[in-house]
């Protein structure tokens, strides 16, 4: 889950990011939403992962 942590930083500084530059914001809101959909793959990918090691085994 720290790789979750480090991608919802990235996306927390893009959007302080587009508050700040407001030349750029369109440009740092789209990174941001990048940012969060790395996030959501990797929250479904770590209950992917845990429903396998608690999947019970069929023989």
């Amino acid at each position: 889950m720290n790789r979750l942590v480090e991608i919802r930083s990235q996306e927390s500084l893009c959007r302080e990011r587009a508050a700040l530059d407001s030349g750029r914001r369109v440009f740092w809101l789209a990174q941001a939403e990048e940012w969060e959909r790395r996030a959501l793959e990797e929250i479904a990918h770590h209950f992917r992962e845990c429903n396998l090691a608690h999947a019970p085994l069929r023989a």
